[in-house]
């Protein structure tokens, strides 16, 4: 692993998991994040035994935002010239408009010059 990677593993290791109000108690609400909006909310008023709101400091460092686990950039490409153009520090995403000729060529390409394709 790279030393970007494992800094972002540490950091999301001390990041809360960020719950919806009273989703402990209404077996209907879905668990995802929204956020609190009620006039008398404890949870919008940060009462500490409530949980956590999202905030900037739990964010990801930046200098690890936007990379895949592995420490690479992820670059949308749709034609073999824009792939030509990336780095080794760089993952091809094929858009999803290509079609499936045109997908076979980025893909032969990519292996040539050996540039990673996610999809």
């Amino acid at each position: 692993m790279s030393t970007k990677t494992i800094l972002k593993s540490r950091k999301q290791k001390r990041k809360p998991q960020f719950r919806r109000q009273e989703v402990t108690h209404q077996q209907m609400l879905k668990d995802v994040w929204r956020k609190p909006r009620g006039n008398h909310s404890k949870l919008r008023l940060h009462h500490k035994p409530r949980g956590k709101l999202p905030s900037i400091g739990f964010s990801a460092p930046r200098a690890v935002r936007g990379l895949d686990p592995q420490g690479r950039k992820e670059v949308c490409v749709s034609t073999v010239p824009q792939l030509l153009t990336l780095t080794g520090t760089e993952t091809a995403v094929i858009r999803s408009s290509v079609g499936e000729k045109k997908r076979a060529d980025i893909r032969k390409a990519a292996a040539e010059k050996s540039i990673p394709v996610k999809n």
